[in-house]
């Protein structure tokens, strides 16, 4: 399976007329946060192929549309609990924040935990407590893979990186410790995240805990790991 991993930037080299040139062999796109939506739509346009995402910690425009907590949505678009209705773009990605998607084409189980560490007042921020317990709402579905599918997870998509492992040492870009549980726990084959931008592109960007992979997919990277999913 080969996947384009996107977070946090733009890329020149996908945002122009030669994506499907570059990009048209991927079969999964997947972003770990702090995109415009507008993005996510060019890409799908272009490549048509399945898209699925995190909010992070900037980019939160239509963050309320896709939480559990939002407002009821029609054809239109959706209140904003003001009396206004906000006018929602044209889209086709597949939302994994707080809970887990089975991509049945490809045998892929994706989960999301999007959001920063709390560093002040705004929005998508948690602390860690508040991020142990929005994982363990995910922890019936992956027992239930477990059981229909033989494993918990493929792919944990977040935002900020695990403590300790590609975070760094303010409070708005430590990891969360939630991350080291889960891999304990739940044992998925990657872990990818965003929110720690890399100055330099050849950079490291892996890292290993456990049976877990961890990839900081910054800006742009591919995945191509034949034992991952089919087609």
């Amino acid at each position: 399976m080969k996947i384009l991993c996107i977070a946090d930037e733009t890329d020149p080299l996908i945002y122009s007329k030669n994506l499907a040139a570059r990009y048209g062999y991927v079969d999964v796109v997947i972003s770990a946060g702090d995109l415009p939506l507008k993005y996510y739509e060019f890409i799908i346009s272009i490549l048509n192929k399945p898209l699925f995402f995190v909010f992070g910690n900037h980019n939160l425009e239509y963050l309320t549309q896709f939480l559990s907590h939002a407002n009821t949505l029609n054809q239109y678009g959706y209140s904003d609990g003001k009396g206004m209705m906000q006018f929602l773009p044209t889209f086709g990605g597949d939302f994994v924040d707080g809970k887990i998607i089975y991509d049945k084409r490809h045998d892929l189980l994706i989960g999301g935990l999007g959001g920063s560490m709390r560093y002040n007042k705004g929005r998508h921020q948690y602390s860690e407590r508040e991020m142990f317990w929005r994982m363990m709402g995910m922890v019936p579905r992956l027992f239930w893979n477990r059981v229909v599918h033989g494993r918990y997870l493929d792919i944990l998509l977040t935002h900020a990186p695990p403590l300790g492992i590609n975070d760094d040492v303010d409070a708005c870009h430590r990891g969360f410790s939630t991350f080291l549980t889960f891999m304990d726990w739940f044992k998925p084959k990657y872990l990818l995240h965003g929110h720690v931008h890399l100055i330099d592109l050849n950079a490291n960007r892996h890292a290993v805990y456990k049976q877990t992979k961890i990839i900081n997919v910054y800006q742009s990277f591919i995945i191509d790991d034949p034992l991952l999913g089919k087609e």
